[in-house]
């Protein structure tokens, strides 16, 4: 039996398996996430850990699966971020995750010391707050009291890796989004962490996804309830494991949507992807020797959470499900739209000063109006991501669908409408991070390859793509851009955006 954890944003999705992948069962572990004004987005590793253990310990009383039968144990994790350990391996502060965007002096200062397009060339992603090297030397130019203590950097699925086996490393694709990995090379770049003044010490080794790291340390075995021999494999980021999760380990699989709190749009490759104006990115993926093209937005699956909570009587308790049903069908949102750019934006804008909007608001429109605009708002938004994956070569011709947001009927007949393409329902929706670090797992333990991976889901819907509808939306795709372009003076303007950015 392999145990996967899977560090999102809101929770600690953990998932049991037999050997060749097959899920037994799951659990998730919620924990908070601080979000305040100014960009600002952390958490606290303890927080993980502590997840960690009780969604351990809970799959196993499930399941009633002996401790025992248990030989592996892999994390995928939230990528970007920044955990600042001191000597002893201590957190010195809380993590700062993917969804921060305070770092925009620092973001500036990287650009005209390596200029954005070679930069983009070598870490295959752009410059930009939401990356670990630019948080890191937010945290040194302005907790210098923290940054005296800071000895080493990871993410969040190396963290848990350490705490579980005592090994501080990474891996290939959590390493190539931290914007100090130089992809080409497959090592950490000297030339940007000479740009940004950081010691190479600070950064951990760079291990394959499937090493082995290690077995269970005394005290972490006594904490999940499981023998120490348990080995624990490194797994990798969210985006490359969604992908195998979804069965998509080689081009000719096609590509994939994750619907979850940030979305994105991804597909395998065997080479870096890189578009002329910079909107997409490519992570080197779990699978060795190959690459993930990806665009990801901020705020996905939370803009859907976002507004379910607004307009339910009950914020802690909004019927999600309900509003976007009401949402689907016919219904015409008669020119209202909503710019989904709650935490500022990445693909396809790279703009943290971008907010929220609904723009066109009539006497008329209805909760279920405002619900349709925010789920087409959000396809509006990863069609600009499709069309620069297309204009750098890349042909997409269906995509399927994961995430929690995958399981909204409504949202899947939008996404194919705005889209024009087929959107296929694959049988692991909300697993698809923990599968993929299953599948990866076994690999690293002997027992699979990863092509298994396409025999551990199966597509249990599909929905086409209305031609009338897909014209009519081409239409509006285009006065989506428009009000985007319109406010974006407006936000830089704001007395909370990012002067840097704003002078940019």
């Amino acid at each position: 039996m392999i145990i996967a954890h899977d560090l999102g944003t809101t929770g600690n999705k953990a998932s049991l398996h037999h050997d060749d992948g097959r899920l037994v069962t799951s659990v998730t572990m919620p924990y908070p996430a601080h979000f305040a004004a100014g960009g600002i987005a952390e958490q606290d590793p303890a927080d993980w850990w502590h997840a960690v253990i009780k969604a351990t310990r809970e799959l196993l009383a499930r399941s009633a699966v002996a401790p025992e039968a248990v030989s592996g144990l892999v994390v995928s994790g939230q990528m970007m971020g920044a955990v600042l350990l001191d000597a002893h391996g201590e957190p010195v502060r809380p993590a700062i995750i993917w969804a921060d965007t305070r770092s925009g002096a620092q973001t500036r200062a990287l650009e005209q010391r390596l200029g954005a397009s070679h930069a983009y060339h070598v870490l295959g992603h752009r410059l930009n707050p939401t990356y670990s090297v630019e948080k890191i030397m937010w945290v040194r130019d302005n907790e210098p009291d923290v940054w005296s203590r800071v000895r080493h950097f990871c993410v969040a699925k190396d963290y848990i890796v350490y705490r579980l086996t005592g090994r501080l490393a990474t891996e290939r694709s959590d390493a190539s989004g931290t914007n100090a990995y130089d992809q080409l090379r497959g090592t950490w770049s000297e030339h940007v962490l000479g740009a940004a003044g950081l010691d190479a010490a600070l950064f951990p080794e760079i291990l394959e996804s499937t090493t082995v790291a290690g077995t269970l340390e005394p005290a972490a075995a006594e904490a999940l309830g499981l023998p120490a021999s348990v080995r624990v494999v490194m797994g990798g980021g969210d985006g490359p494991l969604a992908a195998v999760g979804s069965g998509i380990v080689a081009p000719a699989d096609g590509a994939y949507v994750c619907l979850g709190t940030s979305s994105w749009i991804s597909f395998a490759s065997d080479a870096p992807l890189h578009d002329e104006r910079m909107r997409t990115f490519t992570f080197d993926n779990v699978v060795p020797g190959s690459f993930v093209p990806t665009a990801t937005m901020q705020a996905g699956g939370a803009s859907v959470q976002w507004i379910a909570e607004a307009l339910s009587a009950d914020p802690s308790n909004p019927d999600t499900a309900q509003l976007t049903a009401d949402a689907g069908g016919d219904l015409d949102t008669e020119d209202l739209y909503f710019l989904p750019y709650l935490l500022g934006e990445r693909a396809p804008l790279w703009d943290p000063n971008a907010r929220g909007a609904f723009v066109g608001i009539g006497r008329h429109h209805t909760r279920a109006h405002l619900t349709r605009a925010v789920l087409e708002g959000i396809a509006f938004n990863l069609l600009t991501c499709i069309q620069a994956f297309r204009e750098s070569g890349a042909a997409i011709d269906r995509i399927d669908a994961v995430g929690g947001g995958a399981q909204s009927d409504a949202w899947l007949g939008i996404l194919a409408d705005v889209w024009g393409v087929p959107v296929r329902r694959r049988t692991i929706v909300e697993e698809a991070n923990s599968l993929g670090a299953a599948v990866t797992g076994a690999v690293g333990l002997g027992l699979a390859d990863f092509s298994a991976a396409r025999a551990l889901s199966e597509v249990t819907a599909e929905f086409a793509p209305d031609a009338g509808r897909h014209d009519v939306y081409a239409k509006r795709h285009a006065r989506f851009a428009d009000a985007y372009t319109a406010l974006a003076p407006w936000f830089a303007a704001s007395p909370s955006a990012d002067p840097e950015t704003a002078e940019a």
